[in-house]
């Protein structure tokens, strides 16, 4: 480690207040010159027009707030030694961490276009939301983020989860009162109940009041003061307050609170792994007080600016046309005495060029935030999970094996999360091994509950992926299984993280951090007891619109396809997997190395299925998912049971990138291939797992397309029997079966006899459900057949 800059005894609390000030300013003049600038960065001549952007992008109202307490945590830092992370909810004051990186050098040394000097500075204010730049939020080019936040509302879930394993570690995280009203952000204060102080790092929240969002009072601002402090308490923090408009009253404020807060943490940390627990100990939480757009001007045409929501995204606009306004531009930047900040040749003075950590103790260089630091998996052989085919098993049960022995192998870098349904989704047998997480009293009647658990379960899946997020941001790994239908809830969330994974492929700075692996049980196939509410399969949609780059998902059809898809999933970096797989009682179809190459193909003819080995196929059922699987295969039985000479392929798809074009997803197939698998010219029954026209969209540019006709889901459910489920959307096996006939040209002639005594099976079952509230015997006690 780089030996830290000291502060000595010789050194005053004045002279120390000096320098952090100094910083503050320097980071404030260049946050103000990205946000306006494009020419002219030290005022070298008076401003004019033509050094001004023409189009004003930015928020500089919260950029004060993040200035501060990164030349404070840059103190501490310093200080004592401390291992920092710092995440911003504001994202959009990226302009004060840019600034930061560059003055503490990182930014240069990772874009040296960028230098540090007059030329660096102004390219530092032209490349800001500019064509061709950066964004004005905390994009993954930013050294030292791991949160995006362009989107509010996940900070302190993403700080939280980068803390856990990480017991050397504090993660600072600005948490703007605007933000902390979102749903999210409300519900991340339940962190403390699941820290563990004796094996985990440290968040410590810093709630900035500024006082206003764009456009109106935020809620914890007006809040009486003793409410706002019994709110926290209530959740396991002890607010510590810091307010001022003052600069030098704050400075001194703020860096006795951090110290306070730094103290208080020890002691907590120090008390755990003495096995010393108080129901009274909570973590500290600062709330900062301070005028939004604090240093700006203070009044715009005659309205005031600072400390109002007038402040929140660009204080003085219609520059370039009012001279007026571009002398007050002037004004304001020259208010924080450049010339004292910055050489002549635009390097930082040295009163700034100091003042920060050194290496990897810079908290915009921390090689944790980049992904250098990375703890590999050591994942057990999933063959020794699989069942024998013919068998009717819970698939994520058999998962549920491998996740156990899995958590054996790497207690301190897997974790897994689900909404309080780990054990309802058959993944119990990894709580013999573990616990559920729980810091809270724990009564005798409570099971495997644990403040060493590895299983965090809380019914939210904000926080379940929030978590999930800061850990793998950090370079470790883990799973989160979920209700499909409620998946949906993070929807914003995925979005976020694949932008974030998409735009750090072209950051070579940035290591691929491991995959965000979703596994979707309790689907809309088997929700029949839960009803409408719980049947939605739309969350596969919203994945694959994402940069194909790093969108995956899969549908196995049977257990052992579940595990070495899982297996595979658990192995990949730079990823978002999803893998759709069903908690009930399936047939089993694959052996162990049929599946391992079934899954590695990603789609393929089941021969063993299909009675058109020796060519002149009549009609190709295809499927994806196990359900729709399970369907087909007893359509193919049906339809030989009328038709024993019908020529039938039958197709099953794991991978659904391998229905994209190559062009269009890396996992695409050609159309040579695709013609071979599917054909060209006869029909194609595919029975899906969720909406129909997913398939269509993949697919729409194939050959042979006109023949695809796809089964799917049509939002049709209520609480009935699980074949019932499938009969409302026509997803059964006599749908299925009856649109194979009704394509094949060489049964015109008997159709109508078939399509009628299909019917009447569907009337059959209809009368039986509605009398007895159970499927036909038929039905409950089908088995699929090899034909092979």
């Amino acid at each position: 480690m780089t030996a830290q800059p000291q502060l000595t005894e010789t050194r005053s609390v004045t002279d120390t207040m000096r320098r952090i000030d100094a910083w503050w300013r320097a980071a404030n003049y260049l946050s103000v010159g990205q946000i306006y600038l494009m020419d002219n960065p030290l005022l070298r001549v008076p401003l004019q027009p033509e050094h001004v952007k023409p189009r004003l992008l930015g928020h500089w109202g919260t950029v004060p707030g993040i200035t501060l307490t990164y030349a404070h945590l840059n103190h501490l830092i310093m200080r004592d030694d401390v291992n920092a992370l710092l995440v911003t909810g504001p994202g959009h004051g990226a302009a004060g961490l840019n600034a930061a990186a560059w003055l503490e050098g990182t930014y240069s040394e990772l874009y040296p276009h960028v230098s540090q000097d007059e030329a660096g500075m102004r390219e530092l204010f032209r490349q800001f939301s500019f064509p061709g730049g950066v964004p004005s939020h905390a994009s993954a080019h930013l050294p030292g983020s791991i949160h995006e936040g362009g989107e509010l509302g996940y900070a302190l879930a993403h700080a939280t989860g980068a803390a856990l394993d990480n017991p050397e570690l504090i993660v600072a995280c600005v948490i703007g009162d605007g933000e902390a009203e979102t749903g999210p952000l409300a519900t991340s204060w339940h962190a403390p109940a699941f820290l563990n102080p004796a094996t985990d790092g440290a968040v410590l929240p810093i709630l900035h009041l500024n006082g206003y969002k764009i456009a109106n009072p935020t809620v914890l601002s007006r809040l009486p003061k003793d409410d706002l402090a019994a709110m926290l308490r209530g959740h396991g923090w002890r607010a510590v307050e810091v307010s001022g408009s003052d600069p030098f009253e704050v400075h001194e404020a703020y860096a006795e609170a951090l110290a306070q807060c730094l103290a208080d943490i020890r002691q907590i940390q120090s008390d755990a792994h003495r096995g010393i627990r108080s129901r009274a100990t909570a973590w500290p939480v600062l709330v900062l007080r301070t005028p939004k757009g604090w240093t700006g001007p203070r009044t715009v045409g005659g309205r005031q600016v600072e400390g109002s929501w007038r402040s929140h995204q660009v204080p003085i606009t219609d520059i370039r046309s009012d001279p007026h306004r571009l002398a007050q531009l002037e004004s304001w930047l020259r208010s924080y005495q450049p010339g004292e900040l910055f050489e002549t040749d635009g390097t930082p003075a040295p009163l700034v060029r100091h003042w920060h950590p050194l290496g990897a103790r810079r908290m915009s260089a921390n090689p944790i935030a980049h992904g250098q630091v990375q703890r590999d998996l050591n994942l057990p052989d999933w063959h020794r999970y699989t069942v024998d085919v013919g068998k009717t098993a819970e698939s994520t049960r058999a998962l549920g094996g491998y996740l156990r022995d899995a958590m054996v192998l790497n207690v301190d870098s897997l974790l897994y999360f689900a909404p309080d349904e780990h054990a309802s989704n058959r993944l119990g047998d990894v709580l013999d091994v573990t616990g559920r997480r729980w810091q809270l009293p724990i009564e005798p009647n409570d099971e495997h509950l644990a403040r060493d658990g590895r299983v965090f379960e809380v019914l939210s899946e904000h926080l379940c992926q929030g978590w999930l997020e800061g850990y793998l941001l950090t370079g470790r790994h883990g799973l989160l299984s979920s209700y499909e239908a409620f998946t949906h809830i993070v929807d914003s969330m995925v979005a976020q993280h694949a932008k974030w994974l998409h735009t750090s492929m072209d950051i070579p700075w940035r290591r691929p951090v491991p995959s965000l692996n979703y596994l979707l049980t309790s689907h809309v196939w088997r929700q029949d007891h839960n009803g409408a509410s719980h049947q939605d399969p739309g969350f596969i949609d919203h994945v694959l619109s994402k940069r194909p780059e790093v969108a995956r998902v899969y549908l196995p059809p049977d257990a052992n396809s579940l595990l070495t898809v899982a297996d595979h999933c658990l192995r990949t970096r730079g990823l978002v997997n999803v893998i759709v797989a069903g908690k009930q009682p399936a047939h089993q179809y694959l052996t162990a190395d049929e599946a391992r190459a079934h899954c590695e193909q990603g789609l393929g003819v089941w021969s063993w299925a299909s009675t058109d080995i020796d060519g002149g196929t009549d009609v190709v059922l295809a499927c994806a998912g196990d359900v729709p699987t399970q369907e087909t295969l007893a359509a193919k039985d049906v339809l030989l049971e009328l038709v024993p000479d019908l020529r039938i392929r039958v197709v099953n798809v794991v991978d659904l990138g391998r229905l994209f074009s190559p062009e269009q997803h890396p996992h695409g197939i050609s159309d040579r291939e695709y013609g071979e698998i599917f054909t060209r010219d006869k029909p194609v029954i595919f029975a899906f797992h969720g909406y129909p026209w997913l398939i269509h969209r993949l697919a729409y540019r194939r050959p042979g397309h006109d023949n695809l006709h796809v089964w799917g889901f049509h939002d049709y459910g209520t609480t009935t029997t699980p074949f019932d489920m499938c009969v409302l959307n026509e997803l059964d096996r006599y749908h299925l079966a009856l649109a194979a006939l009704e394509r094949v040209p060489r049964l015109d002639g008997r159709i109508g006899h078939l399509r009628q005594e299909l019917l009447g099976r569907l009337a059959k079952h209809h009368d039986h459900i509605r009398r007895t509230g159970e499927d036909l015997p038929e039905i409950r006690d089908w088995k699929p057949r090899r034909t092979e």
